[in-house]
């Protein structure tokens, strides 16, 4: 069956899509690019109407997924999950997906890095912990543990450590020492790297008050 397209306006809610009405009625919207080389008088044929649509469902699903990935990076666990949501059909999804892979903005080991070295940078905390991180966001294994393989527990203990020494530089030793352990025990360190951290940190700080001629109370 065919049709003739009798209006094309555009959405006064969305400027970016088109509204197409066929034979007087209205029939269905279209995202503007495609759309772009529809005119009135045009006719379609019922299998030109179907594409046009799916043509548009996988437009709005890529536009989605570029604003989703405008606020920061993302897998493609995350991508798909998201145009889950908005109930994307998995074919049209994984089109999607592919396209942004091709183009570069998809890239699971890259995110992983990026994720690594902000934690690392910002937030230290264990292998264990960051990669339970990433495999909640949905990223293959392989690359989580290719990724972790050169970190330092040790160093990343130390690095978390430091930072957080500075709220408690003037507990006594004890109450300094359960704080540091707790502390790195949410950040995913055991025992066994903390209690060395913990030492060394606590040591620092007593060498810097003397450095600065401040008699330390143990």
């Amino acid at each position: 069956m065919e049709h003739t397209i009798t209006q094309l306006g555009v959405q006064k809610r969305n400027p970016q899509r088109i509204n197409v009405y066929l034979d007087g009625d209205y029939a269905f919207g279209l995202a503007r690019i495609v759309a772009a080389w529809l005119k009135i008088g045009q006719v379609l044929s019922d299998e030109q109407i179907l594409q046009l649509q799916q043509e548009d469902q996988y437009e709005s699903a890529y536009q989605r997924s570029l604003k989703f990935l405008s606020y920061r990076p993302r897998t493609q666990s995350e991508i798909r999950q998201n145009l889950k949501e908005h109930e994307i059909p998995d074919d049209v999804t994984e089109q999607v997906i592919e396209r942004l892979v091709e183009l570069g903005m998809l890239n699971d080991s890259a995110f992983t890095q990026t994720w690594i070295e902000n934690r690392s940078a910002f937030r230290p905390r264990s292998r264990r912990a960051l990669s339970h991180e990433l495999r909640q966001r949905g990223v293959d294994p392989q690359i989580i543990e290719q990724s972790l393989e050169t970190l330092d527990e040790e160093t990343l203990a130390y690095q978390a450590a430091s930072k957080q020494a500075r709220r408690y530089k003037d507990l006594d030793y004890q109450l300094f020492r359960q704080k540091m352990f707790g502390f790195l025990a949410r950040r995913g360190f055991n025992y066994e790297v903390s209690a060395p951290t913990v030492t060394k940190i606590w040591n620092e700080l007593q060498n810097n008050d003397m450095d600065n001629g401040e008699e330390v109370d143990k």
